[in-house]
């Protein structure tokens, strides 16, 4: 879902669609490039704590405090804007959730390492996965290499218990993946694929409504949390 597209969702007006866009991917960039904040423009920059940090830094730039007085706060509301169409895909900062674990002092060395690798895919929760799904949780598609192990209950929310339960996860292709990751994709009570209305040309992915993953009563607390708190209604 792009950032114009999900503004039209939200019901903005054109003019403020367009001024938005343009200030994002336009002037903004460049200024937050040559004061040396981000090496590519905004628009690169996935990670909602991440662009609040180039946000917060940019906003104390000369050229952006003028600019934005004589646009009548227009650049604000733009960064403003952004940020809410970062925080609704789920903080995905992987490099901050790895730091937050290091620092923690009630976890020992060998459950930071698990959960370390939990985090990136990898390690014991992969291993669980591999062995409850035995291939693609949707598909079924058998080869290892190609399959992503997917949190449910997102990590940023999630205790370190339920980070390596096995039953918090998915294994799925890089695109039903992503798309679950983002809240483009869920799956309902019975297991049937749920997509949302902000999905663009699924058909293409490709995803199909007669999908469906089989879930356990395990489960199901998860993937309501999924519905409820992750998936993109509108």
């Amino acid at each position: 879902m792009t950032f114009e597209n999900w503004m039209k969702l939200r019901e903005l007006s054109q003019s403020s669609i367009k001024k938005y866009e343009g200030a994002i991917k336009g002037p903004m960039s460049d200024w937050a490039m040559a004061g040396g904040l981000t090496d590519g423009p905004l628009t690169s920059i996935y990670s909602h704590a991440r662009f609040q940090s180039v946000a917060t830094a940019l906003r104390k730039l000369p050229i952006y405090r003028e600019r934005n007085e004589r646009g009548h706060n227009m650049y604000n509301s733009a960064l403003n804007k952004y940020a809410e169409y970062l925080a609704e895909k789920f903080d995905n900062d992987v490099e901050s959730d790895i730091d937050t674990i290091l620092a923690d002092s009630d976890v020992s060395d060998t459950e930071k390492s698990d959960l370390i690798k939990s985090r990136i895919g990898q390690g014991v929760f992969r291993q669980r996965l591999l062995s409850l799904w035995g291939g693609c949780s949707v598909t079924g598609y058998k080869d290892p290499v190609l399959l992503v192990a997917s949190h449910i209950k997102p990590w940023r929310v999630a205790t370190n218990s339920e980070r390596l339960d096995r039953y918090n996860g998915l294994l799925l292709l890089p695109t039903l993946d992503k798309a679950f990751d983002c809240g483009l994709i869920t799956f309902g009570e019975e297991g049937d694929i749920m997509m949302s209305p902000q999905l663009e040309q699924p058909e293409l992915l490709p995803l199909h409504s007669n999908m469906s993953v089989q879930l356990r009563p395990m489960h199901h607390e998860y993937m309501r949390f999924h519905r409820e708190r992750v998936f993109l209604h509108a």
